[in-house]
């Protein structure tokens, strides 16, 4: 038997597929600045690898992530000065262009709600539990508020913040933080169906609509048509949407769509 450390976090490819899985279950893949840093790191791999198409960011055990590592001498959240933090992670998933879609196939609480709503699409197993338990703990989920509030009424988000209460992924999906919830035995069709829509898409198209997400609902209505008018007919212009749109005149399948997925 190996005396080897488990990898905090394991990745695979497959069929133009990163496969970003934490790997800490006995520790509920807590936020130790180990996971965090490894998290970050191979975020840049599917990012720089260009056989790889879209991300899922997974996990094994039945806990997604439960936030901070409580019991670790680093935790990886804000003030970890060692290497990267959870806001590094954060930044990558909405501005890296490629797409981040979230299997969550178990609970998250604290950042971990805040790591699956930070992906792109996500689906969650829906006998699962999630929560902001922060203020239980004497905290606030301060930093994962950046990325659930732009998704959430104010009246979801005063419940659920002060309150701590765990509630369902259906819910989570009613409120807008995650895409779906599903059984478990269909989370993996529903995140496929994901993943085979988002591949059909331009590498260069997915990437613009992530910045049409993030960018366009900080801009007043003026700023907004005089960028989205430019950044448009710079679309419209290049050789991607010239050969998308030659297979959609001719009825068959973009360049860009898989060997495999070519239906």
């Amino acid at each position: 038997m190996s005396d080897a450390p488990e990898e905090p976090v394991l990745y695979a490819t497959a069929g133009g597929v990163a496969t970003i899985t934490l790997n800490l279950p006995e520790r509920k893949n807590s936020l130790s600045a180990e996971l965090v840093n490894t998290l970050s790191e191979r975020l840049d791999d599917a990012n720089e690898d260009d056989d790889v198409r879209v991300i899922v960011l997974t996990n094994n055990g039945n806990t997604f992530c439960a936030g901070a590592d409580l019991k670790a001498t680093k935790p990886g959240v804000a003030g970890n000065t060692a290497g990267r933090t959870f806001v590094d992670v954060f930044q990558q998933i909405m501005n890296d262009p490629k797409p981040v879609i979230g299997k969550i196939d178990g609970h998250a609480t604290g950042g971990g709600v805040g790591l699956a709503a930070a992906c792109d699409i996500s689906v969650m197993r829906d006998d699962a539990k999630i929560g902001f338990t922060e203020a239980r703990l004497g905290v606030a989920p301060a930093v994962i508020s950046v990325v659930c509030l732009p998704k959430m009424r104010r009246a979801d988000a005063s419940e659920l913040f002060l309150t701590g209460e765990r509630f369902t992924p259906t819910r989570a999906a009613d409120i807008g933080l995650i895409n779906a919830a599903a059984p478990a035995d269909e989370l993996d069709a529903r995140v496929e169906h994901y993943v085979d829509m988002v591949v059909r898409g331009g590498p260069m198209a997915l990437a613009a609509g992530k910045q049409l997400i993030n960018r366009v609902p900080n801009m007043n209505t003026k700023e907004a048509f005089e960028w989205t008018a430019t950044f448009s007919k710079a679309l419209f212009e290049s050789d991607e949407a010239k050969a998308g749109i030659a297979a959609f005149v001719a009825k068959e399948p973009a360049p860009w769509v898989p060997e495999d997925r070519r239906d």
